[in-house]
């Protein structure tokens, strides 16, 4: 059953990300990559790695999200997005990101209710992941962090108001 459930996690997370790159809509795509960032979390938890399925969870579905919805929210700057956020508040926008959540939500009910009976895989703490990371990892961990401070200033200098050049 393991099986069929990572298999489903994986049509889950792959028809979620095709969602996400043919969406107009940016809201609409950023709810659909955190649906497949919860499936990959959940990938994760049937893999036997819960550590990295909980920080799949809290770093990129929590905080990194919240950071993609600031760069939206710099990038939409206006008045005719106050109509466009109205519209994003109708409840048939939801239908889509529910189903797939909620299909993962029974997902993960299952694995839990079949976790007591078996035995499952090694537990990882923190400081062992620490270790690594900061370890033979360190070079990936500041290239991954240089990344993200470039998207950063990238998306504030795109979202910028374009100013008219002045000579001193």
């Amino acid at each position: 059953m393991e099986l069929a459930l990572f298999y489903l996690s994986a049509l889950i997370a792959l028809v979620s990300t095709v969602l996400v790159l043919i969406q107009f809509n940016t809201v609409h795509a950023l709810l659909y990559l955190i649906v497949s960032l919860l499936a990959s979390g959940f990938i994760f938890y049937l893999l036997g790695a819960y550590f990295a399925a909980v920080l799949e969870v809290i770093i990129y579905a929590g905080a990194i999200m919240v950071l993609f919805v600031f760069v939206v929210m710099m990038l939409n700057l206006g008045q005719k997005t106050i109509a466009q956020e109205k519209s994003w508040l109708y409840p048939g926008i939801w239908r889509g990101p529910f189903l797939l959540s909620s299909l993962l939500l029974l997902e993960l009910g299952y694995t839990i209710a079949q976790a007591a009976s078996a035995n499952l895989g090694q537990v990882v703490d923190a400081k062992r992941v620490g270790i690594a990371l900061f370890g033979p990892y360190l070079l990936a961990v500041e290239a991954a962090s240089l990344l993200l401070l470039a998207g950063l200033v990238g998306s504030y200098r795109l979202g910028r108001p374009l100013r008219d050049k002045v000579s001193p």
